[in-house]
Formats: C-alpha cells, sequence, structure tokens
C-alpha cells in the first residue's frame, strides 16, 4: 500500500468511525484518528496501518463517548 491509498483508507476510517459515534463531532473522530495514526508510523508493512488506526481510535472514542 502506497502512501496515496493509506492516505485515502485513512479518510475513510475518520468517515465509518463518524457514522458509528454520531454523539460525536465528526472535527473530534478525525482529531483522535490523526492522533492515533503516528503510533504506527514506523510500522514496516503499511497494508494493514488504517485497520490499526480504526481499531486504536474507536477504543478511544469509546471511552469518550462512556
Amino acid at each position: 500500500m502506497d502512501r496515496s491509498e493509506e492516505t485515502r483508507a485513512i479518510n475513510e476510517v475518520v468517515d465509518r468511525l463518524a457514522k458509528q459515534f454520531p454523539s460525536v463531532p465528526s472535527e473530534n473522530v478525525a482529531e483522535v484518528v490523526h492522533q492515533v495514526q503516528p503510533e504506527f508510523d514506523e510500522a514496516p508493512i503499511r497494508d494493514f496501518v488504517p485497520l490499526f488506526v480504526e481499531r486504536g481510535a474507536k477504543q478511544r472514542l469509546r471511552q469518550t463517548s462512556s
């Protein structure tokens, strides 16, 4: 996965999570996703980074929306 595909996939993560957490403003969802993303900057295999980012962001959003 090249960086442009990864960026597209991360944008899709933001869209999915915004739908799953409608009580959280979409700007906040995007912020959480972009806070989690750097945790995987050094991952040698990029194919699963969007999945890991989504999982991490979803966990944080669940904690803040509870």
